[in-house]
């Protein structure tokens, strides 16, 4: 064998060794609709089972607001995610999102959920009408619960938008964070939803005789774990069959306390595009 071939072979043999095995990774993001750090704790069952389903390692990524995550799946950095109602539908016209399943919340039949405003109780505020000219934090402009849904209630109600019916307006961030402002006196109300506003009495965060629910929506479908539509079919398939029949196997976590998950396509979020169509929103309005 010639000096040369010696060399190559040799050198062929170091890149085998060194180099690692490819293997392909599922990454999965996470809105921020409450504290980062608690979001990712309440997922790691899901995807430690979701990774010893597909056989494939399954990390997750979050940012600091919704936006981020829909772009995250425009450039195809992430293959699953966690989205709610109204940023499911942004990223379905941004990355192809496509739904698949929701959570079911113990003891419910149905995966709604409702939009909820609070104030605190001994505040004199009973309703909507008493928010006028008062200060009020929402979530986010991409949150459903804390963004969507309570602006079409004012709308609906006083025919105005919130900036225009509120004194300060702003966005908390979260939905915990929302809840804490009212709280804190921050603010004098905020919009929320009845999953976070249970869980943080629950765990103590809030006191139910202290921050009152004054207004609650109509039911609106829960949110969605959704995948890219060009992700591999047969991918596609393994995380959906998977993540369907989790409760077969594991305790499912999720958004709230989860039972189980069921399947959901794009006409369950209609809802979501009614309102954006009624409200007249922009897109650059609900992703800035």
């Amino acid at each position: 064998m010639s000096l040369l071939k010696k060399t190559l072979l040799a050198s062929l043999m170091t890149l085998s060794i060194a180099a690692p095995i490819a293997h392909a990774e599922i990454t999965m993001g996470l809105i921020p609709a409450e504290n980062t750090e608690e979001m990712i704790k309440k997922f790691e069952p899901m995807r430690v089972y979701l990774e010893k389903k597909l056989g494939e390692p399954v990390k997750v990524y979050t940012a600091t607001d919704y936006t981020g995550v829909i772009e995250a799946m425009r450039k195809k950095r992430i293959d699953i995610a966690w989205f709610g109602p109204l940023s499911y539908v942004l990223a379905q016209q941004e990355a192809g999102a496509v739904p698949f399943a929701v959570g079911i919340r113990k003891g419910a039949d149905s995966h709604t959920y409702k939009s909820i405003f609070v104030a605190k109780c001994d505040s004199g505020i009973k309703n909507l009408a008493d928010l006028k000219g008062k200060d009020v934090a929402f979530v986010n402009p991409a949150s459903t619960s804390g963004g969507l849904m309570p602006t079409y209630m004012i709308y609906k109600q006083f025919g105005v938008m919130p900036k225009d019916y509120f004194g300060k307006f702003t966005y908390a961030g979260s939905h915990d964070a929302a809840e804490l402002a009212v709280a804190n006196g921050t603010v004098t109300a905020a919009a929320d939803n009845d999953i976070t506003y249970e869980k943080m009495v629950k765990k103590g965060q809030i006191d139910p005789k202290v921050s009152c629910i004054i207004a609650e929506s109509t039911p609106l479908p829960g949110s969605p774990l959704v995948y890219r539509g060009d992700l591999n079919p047969e991918m596609q398939k393994k995380i959906r069959d998977a993540i369907l029949n989790a409760h077969n196997e594991i305790q499912v976590t999720g958004y709230g306390e989860l039972s189980h998950y069921a399947a959901v396509d794009a006409a369950d979020y209609q809802i979501v595009r009614d309102m954006i169509k009624e409200l007249k929103l922009s897109k650059e309005e609900m992703l800035k």
